[in-house]
């Protein structure tokens, strides 16, 4: 039962801070596509690791800076909007996993493209 509750507190925390982000952030550096992928809240709800990922490379670092710089201010949000005896310290991490599935798409796109260009070169011999 703990685990669930944990578990249902990670998804929660993640989408808040994700609207957060969004909504209530006005510094320049948070631009670009990005997505909140991820929040591990601790079984004793004192430490979230929240997992950012950044379509645009040259964005990146300025963005996880002004997230971290900003955690005091989005932890005092994700307190008033989630209701829990304790908030979680908040930790940024960068997610590289979207970028990894995107250029792995584009990989298996170029095998396939490369697969029917030899079958139909194959078609022709016959």
């Amino acid at each position: 039962m703990v685990n669930y509750r944990v578990n249902k507190i990670s998804e929660e925390t993640r989408r808040i801070i994700d609207e957060i982000i969004r909504e209530d952030m006005r510094d320049p550096r948070i631009r670009g596509t990005f997505a909140v992928t991820r929040a591990d809240v601790t079984r004793d709800l004192r430490h979230a690791k929240v997992y950012v990922s950044v379509l645009e490379e040259e964005f990146e670092k300025p963005f996880i800076q002004a997230l971290e710089k900003a955690a005091g201010f989005i932890r005092n949000e994700l307190g008033r909007r989630l209701q829990l005896r304790y908030t979680p310290e908040i930790h940024f991490v960068l997610d590289k996993n979207i970028e990894y599935g995107i250029y792995m798409n584009h990989r298996i796109d170029e095998v396939l493209k490369a697969q029917e260009e030899s079958r139909g070169e194959d078609d022709n011999i016959i």
